[in-house]
């Protein structure tokens, strides 16, 4: 029996301060550009307001990149377009500059951490910052047996605790969540259709690097069987993350619990943050109010995950790709809706209107025609 008491959460997660949210909503109403004409920006700068606990909002200064790295026995099924213990090479990629996610935090400036949970390789072949949460080699083979056993699960779970307590304790200030793994998307696509009680056709994509069709039939019927496994469990979350989850997954869920805790942002960005998250609101119902959707990916789990928690994608951009990139993408546009919100000022005098006015010589034509009735108007 686990240790670990995953209700605590529950007592420990607050909603991010209501108070200060309509402070912040209250300073946009009076500010020179009328409310609603930033569209969801306005929302945003209230969002991250209330997160902070500070009106006018303070800028995104020290975001991160967070990737949790892992393999999955269930690629060896053939569900992936990559072969079973390949992910050593994607996150080698990323250490060295080569992948999206590389390249967009170049770009934007944002350092990346990749975080090893159960990479199948020597631990020497990667730098030990990356490898010392490590929890096993490998995940196991989700449709005819368990990915961890309970210990290994409490133990990746702790781990991303540990992380978002090492993330919270030197300053970051908004994280961007994602991950490096091959098969991990048909592990999310189970909890997912376990958790909304669907079926595994429901919740099968092409995965990162598309698959065809029988591929993706072979992904459904893994999906199918790790269902049949999972459902007996479904009460107990953890031991659902050891059933049909993996250690990558068991971190990040409880890495998303502990930045709640912390009061520390985070932007999800495809199928596996969200299915994990999933499982965090199952834990703690009030922790999806501290994290955002950053982009639709086009898997159906992500979107059937991200429905159930009422969030709202940032950005429609169809990215794939997984490793944080689409989520990337949607960074500067917090960052945009933060600046707004603090940097914008106050109306001093008649505020512009957003409402259509009438031509001036169109109104006169009317009137002397006598009729400004809706009928003679047109509307």
């Amino acid at each position: 029996m686990s240790s670990l008491n995953l209700d605590d959460f529950t007592d420990l997660i607050e909603r991010p301060d209501g108070g200060v949210r309509r402070d912040a909503e209250a300073r946009r109403e009076r500010g020179a550009v009328p409310p609603g004409a930033l569209g969801r920006l306005d929302d945003l700068g209230e969002w991250l307001a209330a997160a902070q606990g500070a009106v006018p909002v303070r800028p995104v200064e020290r975001p991160r990149v967070v990737l949790f790295a892992g393999d999955h026995g269930i690629a060896a099924a053939g569900v992936s377009a990559r072969p079973a213990g390949g992910a050593e090479h994607l996150v080698r990629a990323v250490l060295e500059g080569g992948r999206p996610v590389s390249v967009l935090a170049r770009r934007l400036g944002v350092p990346v951490r990749v975080v090893d949970m159960a990479l199948d390789c020597d631990p020497a072949a990667l730098p030990a910052e990356a490898v010392r949460h490590r929890v096993r080699r490998g995940s196991g083979r989700i449709d005819v047996e368990d990915a961890l056993t309970l210990e290994e699960a409490e133990a990746a779970f702790r781990a991303g605790v540990a992380v978002a307590d090492e993330e919270a304790d030197s300053g970051t200030d908004l994280v961007v969540l994602g991950d490096v793994s091959v098969g991990g998307t048909t592990p999310a696509a189970v909890l997912v259709a376990a958790l909304c009680g669907t079926d595994a056709s429901v919740v099968t994509g092409r995965g990162g690097e598309p698959i065809d069709d029988l591929a993706w039939m072979r992904k459904c019927a893994a999906i199918r069987d790790a269902l049949r496994r999972a459902r007996p469990v479904l009460g107990d979350q953890l031991q659902l993350l050891a059933t049909v989850g993996g250690a990558d997954l068991a971190a990040i869920t409880g890495f998303l619990l502990q930045c709640a805790v912390r009061k520390l942002p985070v932007i999800l960005d495809g199928v596996v943050s969200a299915a994990c998250a999933l499982v965090g609101q199952r834990v703690a119902f009030r922790a999806p109010d501290w994290w955002l959707a950053g982009q639709s990916s086009g898997e159906p789990g992500q979107a059937k995950a991200l429905d159930r928690m009422a969030l709202e994608p940032l950005l429609d951009q169809g990215v794939t790709v997984g490793e944080g990139a689409g989520a990337l993408l949607a960074l500067p546009l917090v960052q945009a809706a933060a600046a707004l919100a603090a940097e914008l000022p106050e109306a001093t005098g008649p505020r512009e209107s957003t409402e259509p006015t009438e031509p001036t010589g169109r109104v006169e034509k009317e009137k002397e025609e006598g009729d400004l009735s809706p009928e003679g108007r047109g509307i």
